[in-house]
């Protein structure tokens, strides 16, 4: 059977099973809408909390950007398995004991103040769709490629997937659907990366292969490292940024998982803070298995795309290189006109990526924009995973297995994500404060209609994307370690916190980071272009700069908290007794 045909047999028996699970689990309380009714074991939250953390970057772009960058993309494994430790040890048991459904509700009752609670919420909202416009385009890519529709199609798809088990389910949906996803896109993750290894090294371990040895006893990092000379490139396994800026984006991301909420709020779903503690440990195993194969993955891909197509003759090129041409995410166009594909060192284009749908002399799609680099590829470092089993010319179930895994990947996280803008909305705007009296029934729909409108919302961030889905992720991040986590730590470790010390505080952090990344990533602020790397601040990129913003909003926080009047005696109780272990069995009633 074909690719085609397979991808549709398995994505439709995944979104089958999806679906099932959506109407099976239907919330029909608040409660259940919310946090699944605070029944979950910790088995399936932390199956589920780990499908909602494997998103799309995790997934489809991860191992694609390490395939890059090499060495500095050691950063994204590092500052994200990092993250869910210091989430795991210094906050879930302490948020799960204070026993709030939401972050904004958290902030807002332990700042005794709805002012802190709307900053949280607008905090939340932009954390949250700048991290699912990367999920909707991931979503995208794979519809894209494997069921042969535009890439705007495909996030039109996936908008209406999500909202049905989002919309029905709530928490409850979406923890089983996410258990689901997890065995799906783990399972479409490994099965290729066995096969690769296999058919490179001989090893069938992942892990191990990539330390392994070719067929003629080259070590296979050796060999990459010699590929990567010879175009021009710097080696793969030595790093070219600044020890600073590598350390300011593992932290960056470190506590920007801290700061998530959609993986916070997943601690709200066990019955205790024993059980939140299990999950987590159970979450970072069934993390684990992804993120210490995605360095191979990325391995065996960049030397596989190299020697397939590194100085190849168009006419020569594998069938795969053509499929992906058609959807705009690979392009070669024929500077030297040779009619050999010259992949070498520098851009194919001018920055922009730009197609037309013209074709040249050779058949090649033509890149628009095209610079005066010799490099004539242009690859969408996106593409790699999924590309990868047909670059290794494997089964064709397997290919389509990858597309299937992929799917689970960004919709699991997508709709955690619009759980968390519509809980942030029905909950802590309307119920808390413009309309404390609503009904159950009222606030549900209320939740239902915000997923409506954040899925809308949330489409066209995928059909006008701002990046590459990983870079759009860890900006993400940064927003979240410039917002959330100085609130969410101070508020659990220092009493004297007060309210305006953290409204002050979030609202610098995140209107720091937002300044830096629009002037910096996307060029609005002042210029119509992305300022250079030259001109970054202290040498910190936009993707670390959340630990410097961080760092401004516990300064702000902690000196006006120390210049104000201090919290209220019963709030400075509540402080000391979420930290205190004993009668750990059962949330707080706080």
């Amino acid at each position: 059977m074909s690719v085609q045909v397979w991808t549709w047999i398995l994505v439709g028996i995944t979104f089958t099973l999806y679906f099932g699970i959506a109407i099976w689990a239907r919330a029909g309380s608040t409660k259940e809408f919310y946090v699944a009714g605070g029944g979950v074991s910790p088995l399936a939250n932390g199956m589920a909390t780990a499908a909602d953390w494997m998103s799309a970057a995790s997934f489809i772009s991860m191992a694609g950007l390490i395939s890059f960058m090499g060495y500095d993309g050691s950063v994204f494994l590092m500052g994200w398995t990092g993250g869910y430790v210091l989430l795991a040890l210094l906050l879930a048991p302490y948020l799960r004991k204070f026993g709030k459904f939401t972050v904004p509700d958290f902030i807002g009752d332990r700042y005794y103040s709805n002012t802190a609670r709307t900053v949280a919420v607008i905090c939340a909202l932009i954390v949250s769709f700048t991290y699912v416009a990367g999920q909707m385009r991931g979503v995208g890519i794979v519809f894209s490629q494997f069921l042969q529709v535009d890439i705007s199609l495909g996030v039109i798809i996936g908008m209406a997937v999500v909202l049905v088990f989002a919309f029905l389910g709530g928490m409850k949906g979406i923890t089983y659907t996410q258990v689901a996803q997890y065995c799906v896109l783990i399972f479409a993750f490994m099965v290729p990366a066995f096969f690769i290894s296999m058919q490179m090294t001989g090893n069938i371990i992942p892990q191990i292969g990539m330390g392994g040895t070719v067929e003629d006893g080259t070590f296979l990092l050796d060999k990459l490292d010699t590929l990567h000379t010879q175009l021009g490139f710097k080696e793969y396994t030595s790093g070219s940024k600044s020890t600073w800026d590598v350390f300011a984006i593992t932290l960056a991301l470190m506590v920007g998982t801290a700061g998530l909420p959609h993986v916070i709020v997943r601690f709200f779903t066990v019955p205790k803070v024993k059980d939140a503690r299990k999950s987590a440990g159970l979450a970072l195993l069934f993390i684990a298995i992804l993120y210490t194969t995605a360095p191979a993955i990325a391995v065996f891909a960049r030397t596989n795309l190299i020697e397939t197509v590194s100085n190849t003759e168009y006419k020569e090129v594998p069938e795969w290189f053509k499929n992906w041409e058609n959807t705009g995410l690979i392009a070669w166009t024929d500077k030297n006109k040779d009619g050999k594909i010259q992949y070498v060192n520098g851009s194919a284009t001018d920055g922009k990526p730009a197609y037309i749908d013209q074709r040249g002399q050779y058949g090649e799609r033509l890149v628009s924009n095209a610079n005066d680099s010799t490099n004539e590829l242009y690859v969408d470092r996106d593409i790699m995973v999924l590309a990868n089993p047909e670059i290794a010319k494997l089964p064709n179930w397997v290919i389509a297995l990858v597309a299937a895994g992929g799917l689970a990947a960004a919709l699991s996280t997508a709709a955690g994500l619009l759980l968390v803008i519509s809980t942030s909305i029905s909950h802590d705007l309307i119920k808390k404060q413009i309309k404390p009296n609503i009904s159950e029934k009222g606030e549900l729909w209320a939740a239902r209609i915000s997923i409506l409108f954040a899925v809308i919302i949330a489409g066209l961030f995928g059909i006008y994307p701002p990046g590459f889905v990983a870079a759009v992720v860890a900006l993400a991040f940064g927003l979240a370690a410039a917002s959330f986590f100085p609130a969410i730590i101070l508020g659990i470790f220092d009493k004297r916190m007060n309210k305006q010390g953290a409204v002050s505080g979030m609202i610098v952090g995140i209107t720091l980071m937002l300044f830096y990344m629009i002037r910096y990533k996307t060029g609005l602020i002042g210029v119509m272009e992305p300022r250079p790397a030259g001109e970054w601040w202290f040498g910190t990129s936009p993707e670390g700069f959340g630990t410097i913003a961080m760092i401004v909003n516990v300064i702000i926080s902690m000196i006006v908290s120390r210049m104000t009047s201090p919290p209220p005696e019963k709030v400075q109780e509540i402080v000391e007794d979420i930290r205190i272990p004993s009668g750990a069995g059962e949330a707080s009633s706080h």
